[in-house]
């Protein structure tokens, strides 16, 4: 299946690892033109030179930190620059602090309200106007499985990210007409270091090791095995391209049947 990408200007967050890098891999395997953003410069190097030398694709580095308005507006100028135009904007962060609904600080919470909300708000506003001089495009946000099943220690999580699929509810119907499609897309046991950093945090709380931690979230799927950060990049390419032109506004999870809600 052609997903129509060849040629298409794709941000990519959180890029040079993890869901944002497997996001960038899928995107520049189907021919899009990627820029990568991440906070190490090194690491987000190192991952664009990997994905040069396997795909052939034409790839843009951005070093800064999405906590900050003023990297989201220049990151959004450079690309507009650079290529001349942007077709998709995937919107990936870091994810808030691990904490408990009855003990967040409010530093915790701070940061949880900046890296998990405003965020994507931004990131989506910032975009939107460039999207609608290319006639459409399509604006994907990486939440997480906590927005349905609260995890243990990621009550932030949940509250912040709730609040992302609630505005892309709104912005889905404000820029519909536009031909800008807004989705989100939620992850659950997949295997990144911020999934084996709640693991090792929660296995030192109850006393076991990591391994043993691994194979419970396995064995809480329905499919009896964890996620590879790939199985929900070719999510995010399919509603990236051509081929997803009737969804809009909707949140969709790549959990391995993790998540037992019937809503």
């Amino acid at each position: 299946m052609d997903l129509e990408l060849k040629g298409k200007v794709a941000i990519i967050g959180g890029a040079s690892k993890g869901l944002g890098r497997a996001c960038a891999d899928v995107l520049a395997e189907e021919g899009a033109k990627i820029v990568m953003c991440s906070r190490t410069k090194e690491d987000l190097d190192q991952a664009a030179e990997e994905i040069r030398d396997a795909t052939g694709a034409d790839v843009l580095t951005y070093a800064g930190d999405l906590e900050s308005y003023d990297t989201i507006k220049d990151l959004i100028s450079t690309t507009v620059s650079h290529y001349g135009h942007l077709d998709i904007m995937v919107n990936n962060s870091g994810g808030p602090p691990l904490a408990r609904s009855a003990t967040a600080t409010e530093e915790q919470w701070e940061t949880a309200v900046q890296r998990s909300l405003f965020f994507f708000a931004r990131m989506s506003r910032e975009a939107v106007p460039h999207l609608k001089a290319q006639g459409g495009g399509r604006i994907i946000n990486i939440l997480a499985s906590t927005v349905y099943q609260p995890i243990p220690n990621l009550a932030l999580s949940g509250a912040t990210r709730l609040g992302v699929v609630a505005f892309a509810k709104s912005l889905a119907d404000e820029v519909g007409r536009d031909g800008i499609l807004v989705n989100n897309v939620c992850p659950g046991s997949i295997l990144t270091e911020r999934m084996l950093s709640n693991v090792t945090s929660r296995a030192k709380e109850l006393g076991t090791t990591v391994e043993a931690g691994l194979e419970s979230r396995a064995g809480e799927t329905a499919v009896g095995r964890i996620g590879d950060p790939k199985e929900l990049g070719y999510l995010v390419g399919f509603l990236a391209s051509g081929k997803s032109s009737y969804i809009t506004g909707t949140t969709i999870l790549v959990d391995g049947g993790l998540v037992r809600s019937v809503i």
